[in-house]
Formats: C-alpha cells, sequence, structure tokens
C-alpha cells in the first residue's frame, strides 16, 4: 500500500485552537481506501478518501501540547488497521518574539544559574559609542554592570558624539564604577577608528565587542569565562544570540554550528557575542579602516586565518542580545547599504590574503558566494551510478547529464547489479555504444561494495558517486562541486537535491536525526521538505557550508582522499548510512564535508530499490544503525555542524522542546519515540537511508 500525510508537513502544527491532518492512501492495486479513520488524543474523525492529493482531511480542535495522531484504513472485512503513528508538537499560533521567550523561560528554569568562576582572566568590552539614544546606551552599559562575573573592564570610545547626554552619561556612569573606562576622540572616524581606539584602553587578556545599542545576557562574561577553564588555549570565543526590540522582547534565535569555514565565507556568523585574545588582535593591527559595517566580519576573517582550529570555541548559548529597532541592521541589512560594499571588498581581500582565486557574488539575504576558479586543466571525474532496471529513471539521470552538463572532462560508469528488464539491457547496450562505461554485478545489493569495485575501473582523479533517481537542474554543476572537491583541505562535496514537486530532499545531513526511536537516532537531511526557494534559518539553505556528512545520493571526493578512507564499508554498511560513515571517517582524518546549494538535483530518493518494508531489509536497517551507534555514538549525539539548542525530532532546525544542556555537560537522551508515516512514493518511497 501506499499512503501519504501531506500535513503537517514538518509535524509541528502553529495553530491556536486546531490541528488539520490531510493526506492521500492506495492499496496494492492503486484503489483508495474505504475509509480512513484518524484519531488524535480521544477524538476519532472518520473520512472517506478519493484519489486527489489531499483525499482525506480532518480537523480537530486540541489544545496545545504533544498529541499523538494514529491513522487506521478500514480493511475488506470492515476492520480498522492502524496504518502509521505520529507524534505531533501543536505550539499556539502566537508571535515569533513569543514563542522564543517562552523556549528562553523554559530553557531558564532547566538550567538556573551557577557561580559565576571565581577566577578567571579580565575580559575587556570595547564599546565605540557616536550620538546613541540615552535609552539604549544606559541598557548597554547597565548589561555589564549587571554580568555575574566581575573580572571585566568596558572600555568606551565616544566618537565625537554630538548628542549632550551621550557625554554627560559616560562621564557618570564611569565615575561610579572604575571598571569604566572612557575616550574621546577628537574627530568622528566611523566605527573601525572607535573601536581601535577603545582597543588602546584595554588591559585584559581577552576583549569582547558589544555595540552601543546592544546588550549582554547577564552571565555572558560568566560563560565565557567557564569555557576558558576548559580550554585554556582557545583563542576565539562566540556564542549563540538573538534579536531584541524596544520593549525588550527577544526573538529571532541564532543557533550556530561549531567552526563552519565555508559558512563564515557566506556570512558573519561569529558576529555576537565575538570574544577574542586581546593580543591576537593587537598583534594583526586591530580593526581596519575602510571596512565600516563589514569590521567585525574583517576581524573574523583575519584572525581565524592565524589560528588553529582547535582554538576557536562556540560556546552554545544565547548570550548577546541584538537590538533589532527601526533603522538597525538587526532589522533589514539595506538599512545601512555602505555595509553590504565593504562586506563584498572584506570578503575579496580575504581570499586575495589566502591566494584563492574566485569571484564574489551576492546570495539574496545579504549573504555571499565565493565561486572559486577551476585550474586551465580541470581534473577528470568518473562518475559511477549504480542500478536495477527502471530503466526510465536511468534514462532520465544519464540523459539530462550527458545533454546538459559543461564540463569538460568527464566519464559515465554505470554499475548493472542484475538488471533481467529487456528495455534496460537494450539501453544499456545502446549507452555501451556512445561511449559510458557498463559494469556487470551480479552479486547481491550491496551500496557499497558496487561503488567501491566501480572505482578500479574509473579513470578520474575525481569520483562522483550518483543515484540513478537523479535528473540533472544546474548544468555548471560540476564545475562548482569540483571546485571545492579540489580543495586540500575538503573530503566529500554534495549537491543540493529536491524532490519532484519542488521541495528540499537533502541540504546537507544532520546527525542524531531520522532513528526510529529518537533515542537511537543516526542521521537526516537538513530542512527537508522545505520549499524551494526558502531561507532555512537564517539564510543557511542559500549558502555554501560545511556539515558532518552528507549523501553519496551526488557526492564527489577525490580518488586519493576516497582511498585514504578506505572507501564505503562494504562489511557493515551494505545498504544505509554508508555515506554518513565514510564521511565521519573523512572528518576523523582531518577533512571537511561541503555542502552547496549551487549545484542542483531532482531526486526520486532510491525508486529501483524499493522501501524497507521487508522483515529481511528491516532487520539489514536494524543492524546498520546498531553499528552506527556504536561506532559513532558520541558523535551522533552532538553533531558539531548542528547546535544542541536545536531540535531531533523534526529535520527544520526548531528549537528544540528540551532544553540544551549547559555547555561542560552531556547531551541528555530524548525519550520520544514515534513510527514514521511513509511518504508519497514518487517523493520519498520509504527506505531510511542516505546513500543507496
Amino acid at each position: 500500500m501506499n499512503y501519504r500525510v501531506e500535513t503537517p508537513s514538518s509535524w509541528i502544527s502553529f495553530s491556536r485552537s486546531s490541528v488539520t491532518v490531510a493526506g492521500w492512501f492506495l492499496d496494492a492495486q492503486g484503489r483508495a481506501a474505504r475509509q480512513i479513520r484518524l484519531r488524535l488524543g480521544s477524538r476519532v474523525i472518520a473520512c472517506i478518501p478519493g484519489r486527489t492529493p489531499h483525499d482525506f482531511i480532518a480537523t480537530f480542535r486540541t489544545k496545545p501540547g504533544l498529541k499523538h495522531l494514529v491513522i487506521e484504513a478500514e480493511t475488506e472485512d470492515g476492520d480498522h488497521r492502524v496504518i502509521g503513528r505520529r507524534l505531533v508538537c501543536v505550539y499556539a499560533r502566537e508571535r515569533a518574539a513569543t514563542k522564543h521567550a517562552l523556549w528562553v523561560d523554559e530553557n531558564a528554569r532547566a538550567n538556573p544559574p551557577r557561580p559565576p568562576p571565581a577566577k578567571g582572566p579580565l575580559i575587556s568590552v570595547l564599546m565605540p559609542v557616536h550620538n546613541t539614544p540615552e535609552r539604549w546606551l544606559r541598557r548597554a552599559i547597565d548589561s555589564v554592570r549587571e554580568q555575574t562575573y566581575a573580572h571585566w573592564e568596558l572600555c568606551i570610545a565616544d566618537d565625537a558624539s554630538t548628542a549632550a547626554h551621550v557625554r554627560r552619561i559616560l562621564k557618570d556612569y564611569a565615575s561610579r564604577d572604575a571598571r569604566i573606562k572612557i575616550i574621546r576622540r577628537p574627530v568622528n572616524g566611523h566605527i573601525s577608528a572607535a573601536s581601535n581606539s577603545a582597543l588602546e584602553l584595554a588591559a585584559g587578556e581577552f576583549t569582547a565587542l558589544l555595540d552601543h545599542d546592544d546588550e549582554l545576557a547577564p552571565h555572558a562574561l560568566a560563560e565565557v569565562a567557564r569555557a576558558l577553564e576548559g580550554r585554556p588555549a582557545a583563542q576565539i570565543i562566540y556564542s549563540d544570540e538573538d534579536k531584541i526590540d524596544p520593549h525588550g522582547q527577544c526573538s529571532s534565535p541564532y543557533f550556530k554550528p561549531e567552526w563552519n569555514p565555508d559558512l563564515l565565507l557566506a556570512q558573519n556568523y561569529f558576529a555576537h557575542l565575538a570574544v577574542y585574545r586581546t593580543s591576537l588582535i593587537r598583534e594583526l593591527g586591530g580593526f581596519r579602516i575602510g571596512c565600516e559595517g563589514a569590521q567585525d566580519w574583517d576581524l573574523a576573517l583575519r584572525t581565524t586565518s592565524h589560528v588553529p582550529a582547535n582554538a576557536i570555541l562556540h560556546i552554545p548559548q544565547i548570550l548577546y542580545h541584538w537590538r533589532a529597532i527601526p533603522g538597525s541592521t538587526a532589522r533589514k541589512q539595506s538599512h545601512k547599504s555602505y555595509a553590504i560594499a565593504a562586506a563584498r571588498q572584506v570578503l575579496r581581500d580575504h581570499l586575495a590574503r589566502s591566494g584563492i582565486e574566485a569571484e564574489v557574488l551576492p546570495v539574496r539575504g545579504g549573504h555571499w558566494r565565493v565561486r572559486r576558479k577551476l585550474p586551465a586543466t580541470p581534473p577528470r571525474v568518473s562518475l559511477i551510478i549504480p542500478t536495477r532496471n527502471r530503466v526510465s529513471l536511468l534514462r532520465t539521470c544519464v540523459e539530462s547529464i550527458l545533454e546538459s552538463t559543461r564540463y569538460p572532462d568527464f566519464e559515465i560508469l554505470v554499475i548493472d547489479n542484475g538488471s533481467d528488464d529487456p528495455a534496460t539491457l537494450a539501453y544499456l547496450e545502446n549507452l555501451g555504444n556512445r561511449g559510458v562505461k557498463i559494469l556487470r554485478d551480479d552479486g547481491p545489493f550491496n551500496y557499497s561494495a558496487l561503488n567501491n569495485r566501480a572505482v578500479a575501473h574509473a579513470t578520474g582523479e575525481v569520483l562522483g558517486f550518483l543515484n540513478n533517481d537523479l535528473k540533472l537542474i544546474t548544468p555548471d554543476w560540476l564545475e562548482e562541486m569540483v571546485s571545492h572537491a579540489i580543495r586540500p583541505e575538503v573530503g566529500a562535496v554534495c549537491a543540493m537535491l529536491y524532490f519532484p514537486d519542488d521541495r528540499v530532499q537533502h541540504a546537507g545531513v544532520v546527525l542524531g536525526l531520522a532513528g526510529p526511536k529518537l533515542v537511537e537516532g543516526v542521521a537526516g537531511h537538513a530542512f527537508k521538505f522545505f520549499p524551494r526557494g526558502h531561507t532555512g534559518m537564517r539564510n543557511r539553505l542559500r549558502v555554501a557550508q560545511n556539515y558532518s556528512a552528507v549523501t553519496a545520493a551526488c557526492l564527489l571526493v577525490r580518488r586519493e582522499v576516497f582511498l585514504q578512507a578506505g572507501g564505503f564499508d562494504e562489511e557493515h554498511l551494505a545498504v544505509a548510512y554508508n555515506d554518513v560513515d565514510f564521511c565521519l571517517r573523512l572528518g576523523a582524518a582531518g577533512y571537511r564535508n561541503v555542502w552547496t546549494p549551487f549545484a542542483e538535483f531532482y531526486h526520486y530518493e532510491s525508486a529501483s530499490r524499493g522501501a524497507d518494508d521487508t522483515p529481511a531489509k528491516k532487520a539489514i536497517h536494524e543492524r546498520e544503525c546498531a553499528y552506527m551507534r556504536r561506532t559513532w555514538g558520541p558523535l551522533l549525539d552532538n553533531d558539531p555542524a548542528y547546535n544542541p539548542n536545536l531540535t531531533l525530532v523534526t529535520e527544520d532546525f526548531a528549537a528544540a522542546c528540551r532544553t540544551a544542556p549547559r555547555f561542560d555537560s552531556q547531551p541528555p537522551p530524548t525519550a520520544c519515540e514515534f513510527t514514521r508515516i511513509p511518504e508519497h512514493p514518487a517523493a520519498h518511497p520509504g527506505p531510511r537511508m542516505l546513500g543507496s
């Protein structure tokens, strides 16, 4: 049988008093069910389905909370059989700010304040000031004075303010607290010059950056000091952040990943709170004049180029509130158009210093694409495609690549894993006559072994592993992916994949998701089911970045790196998670995996292999899940490319219902369980696997 629930797509419903469930059902003969019965809590609604995309629909009146949804289909003998269960999280329809405020309150209750470290480094807080409104200037200064950590100093540079209240307020605060230092610049030099003036006052071992109208969380500096207790060699520290409106209401949290160098080339995700070792900033000459509007990003790019990755520390807590008021970049980046021009120049300068030949292109949302230049003679690419029957899928995949790919040097190797369909065999013969290598392998299906054996027949310096159910969208996909794959520090590179209905199928892999029981989750796809063109969290669906793992449905890797890592694990992972395991081994070897949205395919997701709906297939899947948990369990539970404040229930980067652990504690197990309902066969046929 085939059945699909269309609504709610993410299993999170935002409705004050109701939740709507809609979908369709067809039996094995393609007939609609006699009746579909839906249960939500104690309520039951019966539906007579048809054959339309939303052929059953029901709306339940309900209160917010966790609800168990059960779907039953009527059998021929008149009984009802359960065909799916799902846990639905129902939220009240309230302003985003209100929802975030509730999350903040819950987090505060779960993690009560801890005493600040008794000892720690002196932290100098730099704050350039120019004609700041009195209300926000006082709030910024008070947020520093209210710190639970006492070893700080506030270094304020008044950049020749003309507003009379600024000098009065600064003089008053300095007279009341000896830790507040003031310097007044005789002429206005803009934010870089003012920041350098404030830096001259700094006596602290570390320097924190604070804008003149923003606020630090009361425990911000205490958490920085506590993090440094565990990582005393850290040079750069950054935290999560949110925005704060004129009424003190917080919203728009940004829960950030650990060190993610490709993301930093697309946006200044360090932003706030950013803390640097003072000697590092001074060694590099402080803030660069001429970078006004992007001076913090410039500092982040310059400093990260001079320190090892293990000296960059992320604190997964909201320690900074970015003021969102009319005219601020927190509300809209175009409010300061000069910042966009400065950002472009900052990125160009960084690439030039790094010896990277690339074009800097704007991305909607105020971020950037680095389009790297290929060598004069691009490396040869071998594209390896396993297949079995389903000639229509294979033809679509191969012909779209042959007809549209612009890359000058590639070969295609098709691995025929026991096809017996005459039409498929005829097409394979046709491909062979056109120069495509056809490799016959009649052994049992083992995705890892099929690809590993095919590598011996490939002649390319770069290997591409593709599913047979892809359809190319962007003709310059190989230029984009190869430009990343040939970087010495990069392991695997993957593309953006869409379902045929233009929803996101793959935009990177998040560890810890997608298990039949969340406590045993292995991995899932980031932003799955988001509509094409969506921004994702903080525009992350539109920019290249690093993930711990990517799918082998469309994966490129240098041959030498593939062989160094030992290829795919054909002994333990014949079907599922072989790509995740491969990527994690690349990460353990020091490589970074890249996902790019600038190479796009449609993906029918394992349509030729079918669903894991037999006892044998289910047993294989459970065995492979168990192997991944034994091998990579601690990493699966704390994905460095994700954030412990984000959910493991859904794939939408939503804030977790359970609060995040303390920075120095282990992630708590998640006890919620549900059975996943299979999707439409043309969109997501059901096998819980990423690479076959």
